[in-house]
């Protein structure tokens, strides 16, 4: 499978401060790559680096190949990228900005290409409603839609289901698919959204305080992850104690009425009808699976422990 993107020891640093530090990763042919990381946890630089937005303190960033800046600057007219906000003016409708990147870009057929590409964003019956009175969702298609004007083999997207209602998030689910799967789009993502980001992504990055925490794909991250029994109950140490010495299983005290017993779906009954003749209360026991914000805290908390 083809490399898109290989990141080496990528750092950026301002004053005594690092935007992001020693990062390595590599994004393969067909991705949707999910980079996950709070609020200043340097997503938006890793990305602004990419797009030779800003330059690297230290360390290499191939794209396509290129192993020269001139090289990568070429390759990067095979992106597509909306970093921060989208680059659109206020003044122009959809149509109309689109047209004036179709002249920026030299694109022929303009017209077909723009109706086709407002048509996959659902932006055709924004008619002359101009840019400024877009909705925030409506912007952000906007922005995809400038992005992907010339079909790119990479598409580069910052946070760019913020502040979007549920409905929106869902036809950006359903876009995002489609342009991997029906035009080969390779595609990164970054997002604290990660409920989300796990419905699209085939693999993740983990940053944190700038600095690279994991790599993993779906496919790992849902065979590492156990599933268990969450039990909420007003006795929490007598319930803890009966489960480990008297049934032998592997518990996890989450807060002070709340643990995590790790076993199968069909032991709930079992553990229900033992807890309940040891007078032990239950005010609700279900089973269910990590989810990628858990597992995303925990490698938190980890490496802080290091």
């Amino acid at each position: 499978m083809k490399t898109i993107l290989e990141v080496k020891n990528l750092s950026k640093q301002y004053s005594q401060n690092y935007a992001v530090q020693n990062v390595s990763l590599t994004i393969r042919e067909g991705d949707i790559y999910g980079l996950i990381g709070k609020n200043g946890a340097g997503k938006t630089t890793l990305l602004k680096l990419i797009t030779q937005l800003i330059e690297p303190t230290s360390g290499t960033i191939s794209l396509f190949g290129s192993s020269t800046d001139k090289e990568r600057s070429i390759a990067l007219k095979r992106t597509g990228s909306v970093i921060e906000i989208p680059v659109a003016y206020d003044q122009l409708t959809a149509s109309e900005n689109l047209r004036y990147y179709c002249k920026l870009r030299g694109i022929v057929h303009a017209e077909k290409i723009i109706q086709d590409t407002l048509s996959l964003v659902h932006l055709t019956d924004t008619g002359s409603k101009k840019f400024k009175k877009f909705s925030l969702g409506m912007k952000q298609k906007l922005g995809i839609a400038i992005a992907i004007l010339s079909k790119p083999d990479f598409l580069i997207l910052d946070e760019p289901i913020n502040g979007l209602d549920p409905l929106a998030i869902i036809e950006f689910r359903q876009l995002i698919q489609n342009l991997n799967k029906e035009y080969g789009m390779t595609i990164i993502i970054s997002s604290h959204i990660l409920s989300e980001l796990y419905q699209i992504a085939t693999r993740f990055s983990f940053l944190d305080n700038g600095m690279f925490i994991r790599e993993i794909s779906k496919h790992e991250f849902d065979q590492l992850n156990n599933d268990f029994i969450i039990l909420e109950t007003t006795e929490i140490e007598k319930a803890s104690q009966f489960l480990q010495e008297q049934l032998s299983l592997k518990i996890k005290v989450v807060h002070q009425q709340q643990l995590h017993i790790f076993g199968e779906l069909n032991q709930i009954n079992a553990i229900t009808k033992a807890l309940v003749a040891e007078n032990i209360p239950i005010n609700g026991i279900h089973y269910t699976k990590q989810r990628l914000e858990e597992y995303f805290s925990q490698l938190i908390d980890s490496s802080k422990e290091e």
